[in-house]
Order: structure tokens, then sequence, then C-alpha cells
């Protein structure tokens, strides 16, 4: 899930502040750019296994258009973190799903050619993931 991140430099502390709007309460600090998104997943991982150990549900991502448009302001960067999400949906279950063998084949061709896809379950469930968040 692709979610939108604030960057804004805090003259004041001398440093940069990011916080994700979709998720509440999940802020990180650092004296770089660079530095502040290397500790964003991180954070972010942390707080989502917070959510999921407390059995609420992992908030969805906004639209960065709609933070863009909305709160213009100096001295702020936004940027997009990509979280794979499906680590904190909770236990998995196997089930039987019946799929063409060519979409078959075309998951299997993907998930071999990506990083991001580890298996084909991964994959399906990321797909879903997706198809359930758009409006």
């Amino acid at each position: 899930m692709n979610y939108p991140v604030k960057i804004q430099y805090r003259t004041d502390e001398n440093n940069w502040l990011l916080t994700i709007p979709d998720i509440p309460g999940c802020t990180v600090e650092g004296k770089s750019i660079s530095d502040t998104l290397k500790q964003a997943d991180h954070a972010i991982a942390d707080h989502l296994a917070i959510l999921a150990e407390y059995g609420e549900s992992i908030p969805t991502a906004s639209d960065i258009e709609n933070f863009i448009s909305t709160t213009p302001m100096a001295n702020v960067v936004w940027a997009v973190i990509d979280v794979d999400i499906v680590p904190y949906l909770g236990k998995s279950h196997k089930i039987n799903v019946t799929l063409p063998e060519l979409l078959i084949k075309q998951i299997d061709d993907r998930v071999s050619k990506s990083d991001q896809y580890k298996t084909r379950s991964g994959f399906i469930a990321t797909a879903c993931m997706t198809e359930l968040t758009n409006k």
C-alpha cells in the first residue's frame, strides 16, 4: 500500500519531521530527508504491528493528491512510501482457489521476476488489497 508522507523542515528544531497522515501518531525525526525516510520504514512497521496485535484494522492509504492540494505549506516535501501490509492482516488461512491456467502462469512469471512478491499467495493478497481499497 502506498502511504503518503509529509516531510517538513523544522527550523526551531533544526531537523526534519516525517508524518504519515493515514497512520495517526506515526512520526519520525531526522537530521536529513534521507535519514528520515530510512527510519520511516521501521516506524511504520512497528506501528502497524501494534495495530495488528490489538486487532485494529490497518489504515487505508489516501491519494497523495488530496494532501498536496489541501495542505500547501512552505518547507514541506510530500512523498509516498510503499508498505507491504499483508503481514499485518492476521493469521493466514489456506483456501482453495480456482484460476485459469494462463492466469496462474502470468502470476508465477511476475512473482519469479519481482523483488516485491515472494510467493503466488503474496501476489494474490496484494492484488486483493489493491482492489478492496479502490473506491
